[in-house]
């Protein structure tokens, strides 16, 4: 059975829910709910953090396991970012059950190379490495979530084991692949926002607007806007009655 760590907090509906980006944990997401007026759930995704890793890493799966451990059927508004925005968007399409009213997309990456995909299958099929002090697998969680320089490590997303410490997440998780976004908005049955940062090198914001004409550029900020600048990746969800 799926078990997935969920911060909460806060009061009110629709609630909101918060899905971060691959490596990183429901942790980033912490100044950015104290800016709401409504409930929040922030989990860790399946394979990140404590919560329970999956046989199989697709969209479908991540989605699926995130829908089976939401305490209700909604409605939700969806914030994701990076990988979380797919899943965002994945849940929007009708096939979980679940009522989502609107979706901001932050960060996701569009434009796949073969050579993207190469380093996150080599990526995929790696032992998880073990580092002998803990601040060098605080550096490494840093660096694989985007988040060096700009947020303290969550210690969630570390785990001690013979001979040091490793990342929580599960290497298995890169092997998810790249997300088919035109049929993925096609689906989704309730209004989206997509936005990136300005300097997002990730997620180019000419790539958005390729797909939405109306995708919001957030000046000055990168991959984890909604870390770097929580109050303006705030003010987007008013794009969605909230």
């Amino acid at each position: 059975m799926d078990t997935l760590n969920t911060r909460t907090g806060g009061e009110g509906e629709p609630a909101v829910l918060l899905l971060h980006g691959l490596g990183a944990t429901g942790a980033v997401w912490a100044r950015f709910s104290e800016l709401l007026d409504r409930r929040a759930l922030a989990p860790d995704l399946p394979g990140h953090g404590p919560s329970s890793p999956l046989p199989h890493y697709s969209f479908a799966t991540f989605t699926a396991a995130v829908a089976r451990a939401l305490p209700g059927k909604g409605p939700l508004v969806v914030a994701g970012h990076s990988l979380g925005g797919v899943l965002a968007l994945e849940l929007a399409s009708g096939k979980y059950d679940i009522e989502v009213a609107g979706v901001l997309a932050l960060g996701v990456k569009v434009e796949w190379s073969q050579d993207d995909l190469g380093r996150a299958a080599t990526f995929a099929a790696r032992q998880a490495r073990v580092f002998e002090m803990r601040e060098r697998a605080e550096q490494a969680y840093l660096k694989v979530s985007g988040l060096l320089g700009i947020a303290p490590a969550d210690p969630a997303g570390l785990r001690e084991t013979e001979g040091g410490w490793r990342l929580a997440m599960d290497p298995a998780a890169f092997g998810v692949g790249a997300p088919d976004m035109p049929a993925l908005l096609a689906a989704a049955r309730c209004p989206v926002v997509l936005a990136a940062g300005e300097t997002d090198g990730m997620s180019r914001p000419e790539h958005l607007r390729a797909l939405d004409p109306d995708a919001v550029t957030l000046a000055g900020l990168g991959h984890n806007a909604h870390v770097e600048d929580p109050a303006a990746v705030r003010a987007l969800l008013a794009r969605l009655g909230v």
